[in-house]
């Protein structure tokens, strides 16, 4: 192979994370052929074995671990760092609501299916994730759910926070949340390509870079980040750039675990099959 096909978001977590692997600072890691594209579209393109490496929703690994294998690093997996219900004025629920997401099988959707269960939204609509806060403050949705550096943005929209899924669930379960994670086709190597364990001490050093030079990322996370704010750049790395995105470890394998156990209870997803 002469490049991996790789692909993330374009969020400043992921910047930060793959920076040191896809500029040629990590010795002995393979090239890379870079792809951006938000969370929604890599799980589908992920379906599709569009890509080598790519990150997608926790949510959609029961559709996806067939054809890729979970890598225990580089992914986005935490506490204080969930989903956020939002909306123009005060609600009890969603009950009527009509209501934008970011994706239909995006680890935010299914946790807010989670919470709202016995509620009735008058509608679920897809819509791109720099269309939702704008979209609720002007009344085309009633309620939006959104990600990312949204947790830091949404009062200049004018929008309150009817609920914080991270936090319902961490309360809940006791568990970190799992947002997204890092695949790799289980055919890499067959296609002479490196196998799982060697593309994840390669994703773990990349991490490991990114810790110890926390500013040789600033350009390419600021070129590529939605939000210019360098300061909410920072707010979002160090929020969602922890321990778990080094190594999951046994508590964040549980914690995936029983977000998609319960989901497959609740009847929102396919049971799935191994993790690891």
């Amino acid at each position: 192979m002469t490049a991996l096909r790789l692909a993330f978001s374009p969020c400043p977590n992921d910047t930060f994370v793959f920076h040191a692997w896809t500029h040629g600072l990590i010795p002995g890691a393979p090239a890379t052929e870079v792809t951006f594209a938000d969370v929604d579209v890599t799980n589908t393109a992920a379906e599709q074995g569009r890509f080598d490496v790519v990150k997608v929703s926790y949510a959609a690994l029961p559709w996806l671990l067939e054809r890729y294998r979970l890598l225990p690093c580089g992914g986005a997996l935490g506490r204080g760092c969930g989903p956020l219900v939002l909306t123009a004025y005060d609600r009890a629920n969603l009950d009527g609501a009509r209501v934008a997401v970011p994706g239909e099988r995006t680890t935010a959707y299914l946790l807010m299916r989670l919470w709202a269960s016995g509620q009735s939204p008058a509608s679920i609509e897809v819509v791109p994730f720099a269309q939702i806060m704008p979209g609720v403050r002007d009344g085309r949705f009633d309620a939006g759910l959104v990600i990312h550096e949204a947790r830091f943005t949404y009062p200049d929209y004018g929008l309150r926070a009817l609920a914080d899924l991270g936090q319902w669930w961490e309360q809940s379960t006791g568990h970190p949340i799992p947002l997204g994670a890092i695949l790799a086709r289980r055919d890499l190597e067959a296609r002479g390509g490196p196998d799982a364990g060697a593309l994840a001490d390669v994703v773990r050093r990349s991490v490991d870079y990114a810790f110890a030079h926390p500013d040789a990322s600033a350009a390419f996370v600021a070129e590529h980040a939605a939000e210019l704010d360098p300061g909410v750049q920072r707010q979002h790395i160090e929020l969602y750039v922890n321990s778990f995105t080094r190594d999951l470890g046994e508590e964040g394998y549980a914690a995936v675990e029983l977000l998609l156990d319960r989901a497959h209870r609740a009847g929102l997803v396919p049971a799935h099959p191994p993790l690891r």
